[in-house]
């Protein structure tokens, strides 16, 4: 098999492959069965005579040469996607620069920056996607998105173990705070003590190997009463204000908040600080991509100064 006969559908299976990290997901996303997914991979694999995909417990990963064929194929899908825009009559003019954040980066920081953008740089187009932190970071790997936000806790390390690793950037560090219903006994000082967080009711986060017990005050020293799971932050804040529970929020999320939460800082014990990281591959940045990075720098500086007047 000749790889120019390879089809677009195939290039998309294996970048979403690639971004999601199982066969599994990459079908979710797709709305395919696992087994048209295989079939898609079995091709491309054998148009490129070689393993695009190394098959580990857990999911997969690209291999050398998998690295070669998911960057010229970032290209093609790239160039068919600017095609459709162009027919479509969106702007085209001044670039694309496809940026991946973390949910607590798109409550103000992204959009304080596109709008920084729109008046900067009125001809840049960026795209965005709000994604975890493992998959952003897998995206950025297939070379599909140019930027991410990502999230980072303690003991702080690399968003993942792959070489060369990413370029990161600390874009900001806050210390982790506490939503509680407004008229919960909690909220009636003006900070809680890690002690009173026992025996309460907890509103978690969706729950995954990579991202760990979300919403849940970290090294509680009990086992922890989980009254719901929800993963969209504001399922989360309704719940709160509806008094169901209590959850972890980051800080950026405090303007978010509805009028029934009240969100707290927490003392006693370890302090808890969460990163967020402006990450991207380890290559010379497209001037596009370097005008984005520096507005999300900016916006993460006025946030900060903003939470400092606070």
């Amino acid at each position: 098999m000749d790889f120019a006969d390879v089809s677009l559908t195939a290039l998309r299976v294996f970048r979403a492959v690639a971004e999601q990290g199982t066969f599994t997901a990459a079908a979710a996303s797709l709305g395919y069965t696992q087994s048209a997914v295989s079939r898609q991979i079995a091709a491309i694999e054998r148009a490129a005579g070689a393993e695009l995909l190394e098959r580990r417990r857990g999911g997969v990963r690209l291999t050398t040469a998998g690295r070669v064929v998911m960057r010229r194929a970032t290209v093609v899908l790239d160039e068919i996607d600017a095609t459709a825009r162009e027919l479509s009559g969106l702007p085209g003019e001044g670039g694309t620069v496809r940026l991946g954040w973390v949910p607590s980066a798109g409550t103000s920081l992204v959009p304080r920056a596109l709008v920084a953008l729109r008046r900067t740089d009125p001809g840049l187009q960026v795209v965005s996607r709000e994604g975890g932190t493992p998959a952003l970071a897998r995206a950025l790997r297939a070379g599909s998105i140019d930027l991410a936000l990502l999230a980072s806790a303690p003991p702080f390390r690399a968003p993942d173990d792959e070489s060369p690793p990413l370029v990161l950037r600390t874009l900001t560090e806050r210390a982790l705070r506490l939503a509680v219903p407004a008229a919960h006994p909690l909220a009636r000082g003006d900070y809680v003590d890690v002690a009173d967080l026992r025996g309460q009711r907890w509103i978690a986060g969706s729950v995954s190997g990579a991202d760990g017990l979300m919403g849940v005050w970290p090294g509680l020293d009990e086992r922890p009463e989980i009254a719901h799971v929800a993963r969209d932050w504001l399922a989360k804040l309704r719940l709160v204000a509806a008094g169901f529970g209590i959850t972890t929020v980051s800080a950026s999320l405090a303007p978010a908040a509805p009028p029934d939460v009240r969100i707290l800082s927490v003392r006693g014990g370890p302090r808890e600080l969460r990163r967020l990281l402006l990450a991207r591959l380890p290559q010379p940045p497209s001037e596009q991509v370097d005008r984005v990075a520096a507005a999300l720098r900016a916006a993460a500086l006025a946030e900060d100064s903003s939470s400092a007047d606070q």
